[in-house]
């Protein structure tokens, strides 16, 4: 489903790992706007054109062969546009190519920001500042249709206008949190330049999904499988708002998930929320179909077939459904399309690309453009209790990418327990709502260690638990030693099978958040 309202930003993305930052602080003015790839084509945005441009960084040279071109029909619309690090040098290059060149001396960190003009995009902001550099290249030779607004010592032009259009740029990021006065930056284009009122809040969101929801299904039937997270469940409720009992939610049991996980999830939803719910046992044909597998891409697309079989398997007595409504959220679209195409996709995501070619329904996905933390936010307008809302998110494909090999019950019982041990130790001690996301891998290592003088060989799990805001960026939480130290005890003495743990202090990037 498309939400666009008729006032949104549009960021082009030339590559950039800060590119979803921007989404974000975009958002934080409950302003709308949408990620799409450089070479986008802007025909498909003539019916409802976006009020501003942002063109993002990246990590080429806009003199590299095959280097990431401007689309050049952004200037026929008069629309204001904000040009970041590589943003700004295309813009450069594109009215005069050989404009900008290898800097002497590279810019990486933070760099005192002189303002010499504060009339539109530094408006009230401090003439001296911080700023985060990210560059090799710089712009040697400013084209004459802009004006130098702001320099450092080492970049004499750090900031453009252009002199007759609303066409800005600048050479550092205002979307790191480093960058000061970033957020202002971004603010005085968007609501100054771009004159933006924020009028996109959850509660706006909410009515405007439910009439598009009633519009699409009309009379028809609908069927949401739910997972036990925030994001379908918001979306179930969100469906069940807007068409009652058209709908239909199939909770699956695919032998993937939590300890216990299944029934007390279950109740919730029947007793708390009151979703009309059919939970249906279907973990032998996961399991069955997973049998062998170790690749992880292999794997979603086998769950993500295999629950659409047990959905259809669940409809086929009543061709009045006609739908599919599922939790996909924005970070799944943007790490399953990369800006340069499939080649460099990060992993498919169970609800994005895991899905089969053919379907016997057509997809209801309303937060399909939403971040986790504004999943959060609509749910929380919606009523859903919190025991709900703050849960850490969970993968649709489950247990099944936690177990990093192939899949069978042995493993999965094993992963579960430890994964008991590990999510009730951080509610005791009062740390699950201080980390975004909290898992236990279980790894393909098995190692030797000693238990009651006898030697054994046994599994490895890896602890990994994330600070983050909305998924796509994460640092490693750094919980209490004494805390590691006793939930690494408790697994190691009562989960048969593992002998040793590990904690993950990777951050994303360059990881990612899940193991597979």
């Amino acid at each position: 489903m498309q939400h666009r309202p008729e006032d949104w930003i549009l960021i082009l993305d030339f590559g950039s790992q800060y590119t979803q930052l921007i989404a974000r602080r975009v958002r934080e003015f409950n302003v709308y706007c949408e990620i799409h790839p450089f070479n986008k084509d802007l025909n498909d945005f003539n019916g409802n054109r976006p009020a501003g441009i942002i063109l993002s960084g990246g990590p080429s040279s806009v003199n590299d062969n095959g280097a990431p071109e401007l689309n050049t029909d952004i200037f026929n619309w008069d629309t204001p546009i904000l040009g970041i690090c590589y943003g700004l040098q295309i813009l450069a290059h594109n009215e005069i190519p050989g404009s900008v060149e290898k800097a002497e001396r590279r810019e990486f960190g933070r760099s005192d920001l002189i303002i010499d003009d504060r009339s539109d995009l530094f408006k009230e902001i401090p003439e001296e500042s911080v700023v985060w550099m990210s560059h090799g290249d710089h712009i040697k030779e400013l084209p004459a249709q802009y004006e130098i607004i702001g320099h450092t010592d080492n970049a004499k032009v750090a900031a453009v206008r252009h002199v007759d259009k609303q066409i800005f740029g600048v050479q550092f990021h205002p979307e790191v949190v480093h960058t000061v006065y970033g957020k202002q930056i971004l603010g005085n284009f968007v609501s100054n330049i771009c004159n933006l009122e924020g009028s996109w809040t959850a509660k706006s969101f909410i009515e405007s999904t439910i009439t598009e929801i009633r519009e699409k299904v009309g009379d028809d039937r609908v069927v949401c499988g739910l997972s036990g997270g925030v994001d379908s469940t918001v979306v179930a409720t969100l469906v069940h708002e807007a068409i009652g009992d058209q709908l239909q939610c199939i909770f699956v049991d695919n032998g993937l998930l939590r300890k216990n996980e299944f029934q007390n999830v279950l109740d919730i939803y029947e007793d708390k929320l009151h979703l009309p719910v059919k939970g249906i046992d279907a973990s032998e044909q996961f399991l069955e179909n997973l049998e062998g597998v170790f690749d992880p891409e292999k794997k979603r697309k086998i769950i993500g077939n295999t629950f659409i079989d047990v959905f259809d398997e669940a409809i086929s007595h009543d061709d009045t459904f006609k739908y599919l409504a599922q939790g996909t959220l924005y970070p799944d679209v943007i790490e399953s399309i990369s800006f340069k195409g499939p080649s460099a996709t990060i992993k498919s995501h169970h609800n994005v690309g895991g899905l089969p070619e053919e379907m016997n329904l057509d997809l209801v996905e309303p937060v399909r453009e939403l971040f986790k933390d504004e999943v959060r936010n609509v749910g929380r307008e919606l009523g859903i209790p919190d025991e709900f809302i703050k849960r850490h998110p969970f993968p649709g494909p489950g247990l099944g990418i936690r177990v990093i090999s192939d899949v069978d019950k042995t493993k999965l019982n094993m992963l579960r327990e430890a994964d008991d041990i590990f999510i009730s130790e951080l509610r005791k001690q009062d740390l699950y709502d201080e980390v975004w996301q909290a898992l236990v891998a279980l790894l393909p290592v098995q190692t030797v260690g000693v238990m009651g003088d006898e030697r054994t060989y046994e599994y490895t799990a890896a602890l990994r638990a994330v600070t983050s805001v909305d998924g796509m960026t994460a640092d490693w939480a750094h919980l209490p030693h004494p805390f590691l130290s006793h939930v690494s005890n408790r697994i190691i003495n009562e989960v048969p099978g593992i002998n040793r743990v590990v904690y993950d202090v990777s951050s994303k990037p360059p990881s990612t958040i899940e193991w597979e």
